[in-house]
């Protein structure tokens, strides 16, 4: 209460609020984790009635799988243009691979000793077989992998997901397969990490794979997924495989028998080249 004759205090000025971030502006409701699922829902059910019609099961995912939204733009629309390699053998080699300045070597294959520390994340030994359609040994094969850290992301410039960078792994390997067509990588079990295919979008935990024939037009790239991921349902790259027995065979499987004691896990991942039972390649992307 203001005692008579004196002046009540002025009201203390009111202060700004600080402002909080912006909300981001809604994503279309196509955009949204539910229309891609009803997209590829509609696709392998097509995809299921064109089997029971007796109709071809196709030897790779579709080059445009809508609901996987940069298949738009990143497959070739117009055709190949041919390359005479008699008049021009050089022109060939202007879209080669990049191999390495040395010979392929066992520390190639360990992706967690190419620093000078140990990278964080749970160890594994990945290994399987690379075979054609008869079941023979592919011998000599060139197998390259790379895939994101434990946290998710990539040892690259263009990844900028806000995960954090791991010093000791850069995420890439190679070696060449057996007699017995045998390959082997130890490593650490990537991360899932969000991408932009559609709002709140994230990718399976997966490793890629690359493989070379004796030529670069001969290569094949897949990818290799994890057992009992929860984001299987909601990844439009992996549904882009629309037979589910070819869905299941991108997916590794855990063997006790090739987990090291007290060192890592280990998971046992075929490739197969050709013919009905294929491991299924992300043709011309």
């Amino acid at each position: 209460m203001t005692p008579p004759g004196a002046s009540a205090a002025p009201a203390p000025s009111a202060q700004p609020v600080p402002a909080g971030p912006a909300a981001p502006p809604p994503h279309p409701v196509s955009e949204q984790q539910c229309a891609i699922d009803r997209e590829i829902a509609a696709l392998h059910t097509a995809a299921a009635d064109a089997r029971t019609a007796g109709g071809p099961v196709p030897a790779h995912p579709g080059r445009d799988f809508a609901p996987y939204r940069s298949t738009r733009l990143r497959h070739p629309v117009q055709p190949l243009a041919a390359i005479d390699a008699l008049r021009d053998p050089e022109a060939v080699e202007l879209a080669g691979p990049a191999f390495g300045s040395t010979d392929v070597t066992a520390l190639d294959a360990d992706l967690t000793r190419q620093h000078a520390g140990e990278p964080i994340g749970e160890r594994i030994t990945v290994t399987g077989r690379v075979r054609d359609r008869a079941g023979r040994p592919v011998r000599g094969q060139l197998v390259e992998i790379w895939q994101a850290n434990a946290a998710g992301r990539y040892a690259h410039r263009r990844d900028q997901h806000p995960a954090p960078l791991d010093p000791n792994f850069t995420g890439v390997g190679r070696c060449l397969t057996d007699d017995a067509g045998r390959y082997a990588f130890t490593t650490v079990r990537p991360g899932a990490y969000p991408w932009r295919n559609h709002h709140n979008a994230w990718r399976p935990a997966h490793i890629h794979f690359s493989l070379f024939g004796t030529a670069f037009t001969q290569r094949l790239v897949t990818q290799m997924y994890f057992p009992g991921d929860p984001l299987f349902p909601y990844d439009p790259i992996l549904a882009s495989c629309t037979d589910p027995q070819a869905r299941a065979r991108l997916v590794c499987a855990y063997d006790p028998e090739l987990a090291r004691a007290e060192w890592s896990l280990g998971y046992r991942w075929d490739i197969v080249l050709d013919g009905p039972s294929a491991t299924w390649t992300e043709e011309d992307r």
